[in-house]
């Protein structure tokens, strides 16, 4: 007997010292959220899970800077993600954070521990930078300079945004503190590395077996292991993360990236553990029919490809990854966001202005997928206007309001005998089947351009029948065609519920008397008529009234 099939979906971890912006949006946050929402909408069982990157240089520069404390920055900004990522409708079955879960701190040394014991961890004196004004070493993020592989400035002490390649922090050229801005100092320090090279081979062969992935995923994580991984420094100079669990680093934490991934593991046993299933987190986790996949920005694809599956070989009890959808980047106007630049806009900022799912909309119509792409105000208002109200909205209205006015807003009789059926049946049958199959691949652009395509079709075929001429010739042609036509209405909404859930809502409402929900009817879109002849219909409204543009949005 075949087993349910069962996905664990997870996001990758914003640093809980910031405020979500557009560019983590549309490149990891709604993606996943799409996909969890179209598995559940298929009857898939899954477990969406995220949470706060709490530790490291990032939340301690920030409790610097704002005279507070890592775990006030930790609260204060976990709580605006959380209200964020529910205001655009990103619904997590669970949210955490690497320094308030219990057990993280205990599951991370074990990991470290473990992989100790194979032998694939070891301990050496290093060059570290030192700065004399700040008295303290300078780990990741407190340094910046020029990347020694592109030589892009402003890159960090650990890795490069501009190309992606990590490196030793003594590799940087130019460094300079990223606080007081002096030149530090080389001194030597004590640290634990991952002898990354012992799974060289294993990852390749991993990395090979990986069918489906998307190209720079995949590509940019053999061609990392291909070149060759030098054992990677795993413990920090810090006093804020994980403590090393050896007596002689008691004074050194667990890198940050080290810890961070394995949020996934000790978020989902949270998870289970509130749900009064202390045990259920290791079907998950242990299963090897479990898929897992991980949704991430491609600054994060080195760790995900190539590092965490390395840390889950040395723990051995874990199964790998089955898929990193991982995106590039959504600028602002062609630029990085950056909020030390101003250059973008948050989340709440949109928020304010607009409902979730116009954001939603554009995020997903404009998604990174293979290349970088950019957000202006302008293409958002106009990418709304002409396709989700002109198109969606608009085709909608004209039938519900159609028929109320004609066949006092109820589901006309004799679908079956419209000369249209059949093609209407075809096209709501190609979309599905198109959309379906985008999805499967995580394609979100090209699965929600197959329902704006629907829609176009929708509008073709209630010109090409002219009701407004068969209501006065034909009624029962006239009703007929009605009733296969508000087929495609329903469909769309049907489809469009994992990209815009409160609007596609509000639109399937209008058939929520004449229609069984929307898992029930999925596979027989399409195929027959879905809708009850003669059941009430409950006409929403304007669901998508265009919008305007603000003098200040530029």
């Amino acid at each position: 007997m075949t087993k349910p099939r069962r996905v664990l979906i997870t996001a990758a971890l914003p640093y809980a010292n910031n405020h979500p912006h557009l560019g983590h949006v549309a490149g990891v946050y709604l993606p996943a959220d799409t996909y969890n929402r179209y598995l559940r909408l298929k009857g898939v069982e899954t477990v969406f899970i995220c949470g706060s990157d709490d530790h490291g240089v990032p939340v301690t520069i920030s409790a610097q800077n704002e005279n507070s404390t890592p775990e006030e920055v930790v609260s204060r900004y976990r709580g605006i993600q959380e209200k964020v990522f529910g205001s655009l409708g990103i619904s997590f079955d669970h949210y955490s954070g690497t320094s308030t879960c219990e057990g993280h701190a205990e599951l991370s040394q074990e990991f470290f521990s473990k992989i100790l014991k194979r032998g694939d961890i070891e301990e050496k004196v290093t060059q570290q930078f030192f700065c004399d004004p700040c008295q303290r070493f300078l780990p990741d993020r407190y340094v910046e300079g020029t990347c020694p592989h592109c030589g892009a400035e402003g890159a960090r002490g650990d890795q490069c945004d501009a190309c992606g390649k990590s490196y030793e922090q003594e590799e940087l050229k130019d460094p300079e503190c990223a606080v007081c801005k002096g030149t530090p100092q080389i001194v030597p320090t004590r640290h634990w590395f991952f002898r990354l090279d012992r799974y060289e081979e294993r990852l390749e062969e991993w990395l090979k077996s990986c069918e489906g992935w998307r190209d720079n995923v995949r590509n940019f994580a053999r061609g990392i292991v291909r070149e060759g991984l030098p054992a990677r420094s795993i413990t920090r100079d810090l006093e804020w993360g994980v403590p090393v669990p050896l007596e002689e680093a008691k004074d050194k934490v667990l890198y940050v990236w080290f810890d961070a991934p394995i949020g996934y593991i000790s978020f989902t046993r949270e998870h289970f553990v509130n749900q009064g299933n202390p045990d259920g987190w290791k079907d998950w986790w242990v299963d090897p029919d479990v898929e897992l996949v991980h949704f991430l920005g491609k600054d994060n694809i080195i760790f995900h490809a190539v590092i965490w599956p390395a840390m889950l070989m040395g723990q051995g009890e874990y199964h790998l990854p089955t898929s990193i959808p991982a995106n590039e980047y959504l600028n602002f106007k062609g630029e990085k966001f950056s909020k030390s630049r101003g250059v973008g806009v948050t989340a709440e900022e949109i928020l304010e202005r607009f409902d979730a799912d116009r954001v939603r909309y554009y995020l997903t119509a404009v998604a990174p997928e293979g290349k970088d792409t950019s957000f202006t105000w302008e293409d958002f208002i106009q990418r709304n206007n002409d396709e989700l109200s002109d198109v969606v909205g608009n085709f909608a209205h004209r039938m519900l309001t159609f028929t109320a006015k004609n066949f006092d807003s109820k589901v006309p009789m004799n679908a079956g005998d419209s000369q249209l059926r059949d093609e209407i049946l075809s096209v709501i049958r190609e979309a599905r089947e198109k959309w379906d199959d985008s999805l499967g691949r995580q394609k979100f652009r090209d699965a929600l351009d197959r329902v704006l395509t629907l829609a176009r079709h929708g509008n073709r075929l209630f010109d090409q029948a002219e009701p407004w001429k068969s209501r006065k010739e034909d009624l029962d042609r006239c009703g007929a065609d009605l009733a296969a036509l508000l087929e495609v209405v329903h469909a769309i909404g049907v489809l469009l519920s994992p990209f815009l859930p409160s609007t596609s809502e509000k639109m399937l409402s209008a058939f929520s008397q004449c229609a069984p929900e929307p898992a029930e009817v999925l596979k027989s879109l399409g195929e027959c008529e879905v809708l009850t002849a003669g059941g009430e219909l409950s006409p929403p409204g304007i669901v998508y009234p265009r919008l305007e543009l603000e003098e200040d949005q530029d």
